[in-house]
């Protein structure tokens, strides 16, 4: 995550914050830690199906694929769909038009994957990546991406492709991770974001929406940005990764 981190940093500088959070989430794709992309997890009838979104700040138009088979980077996808009228694609859709864009086809399963689906020990499935950025015209943008959970019924929709779990404006992003239903019953990262608009500090909005989580223990976890470059985390049961820059200085979270 470090070496991420860093490079992904180092590409802001030079790009917006829309082309970075692709570009991060992209090298979280590929790194088969990672449960979004290559290692993603592996559904009850044994097809990796993925999820992605993005998310423009400043334009608010926002893009996914659901359930989106055979493709290295489903972000790229979701990327390429902001250009769209239909900006949501799921299943066999969001295949072709993959297919139609030139996207070579690509088997994202790993040998652990496959060891795990065989045996049935699809547990991890908290391993969704995500990134909130600020640029240098200060323009805020995110994007998350998920393999889902593991072993879910075909067909499942995560948050990960909805506002409830990507979600920026021009004050505030948040990308979340966790058990995609529970996040769908808060509409988790909508809330911090609207809270946030609406004039609330982010200590205050995460406390109010994270509250509401726990009304039923719901297990979620979140990252956000606000236009002042203020960053937030939180996580209802204390499991989520991730680092952030203050300044010039990266800082890792665990």
């Amino acid at each position: 995550m470090e070496r991420i981190v860093r490079e992904g940093y180092s590409y802001l500088l030079n790009h917006s914050a829309l082309e970075t959070v692709s570009h991060v989430v992209s090298l979280l794709e590929d790194d088969e830690l990672f449960n979004a992309g290559t290692g993603s997890q592996i559904q009850s009838d044994g097809v990796v199906r993925m999820s992605a979104s993005i998310q423009d700040g400043t334009s608010k138009k926002f893009a996914g694929v659901i359930n989106i088979e055979n493709v290295q980077n489903p972000v790229q996808v979701a990327k390429l769909l902001l250009n769209e009228d239909d900006a949501v694609l799921g299943g066999e859709g969001a295949c072709r038009f993959a297919q139609k864009q030139g996207i070579p086809a690509y088997n994202p399963a790993t040998a652990q994957r496959l060891a795990e689906y065989q045996e049935k020990r699809g547990k991890a499935g908290l391993g969704t990546v995500g990134c909130v950025a600020l640029d240098a015209d200060g323009k805020l943008a995110a994007a998350t991406s998920t393999g889902g959970k593991g072993f879910e019924i075909p067909g499942r929709i995560s948050d990960s492709a909805t506002v409830a779990g990507n979600f920026v404006n021009d004050y505030c992003g948040v990308s979340c991770t966790g058990v995609g239903e529970d996040i769908l019953r808060v509409a988790l990262a909508a809330k911090i974001v609207t809270r946030v608009s609406d004039g609330q500090s982010m200590m205050d909005a995460y406390a109010k929406t994270f509250g509401e989580l726990a009304e039923f223990d719901g297990f979620a976890g979140a990252i956000a940005l606000d236009k002042h470059g203020n960053f937030g985390y939180r996580d209802s049961h204390p499991s989520m990764v991730f680092a952030a820059f203050d300044g010039l200085t990266l800082v890792l979270f665990e």
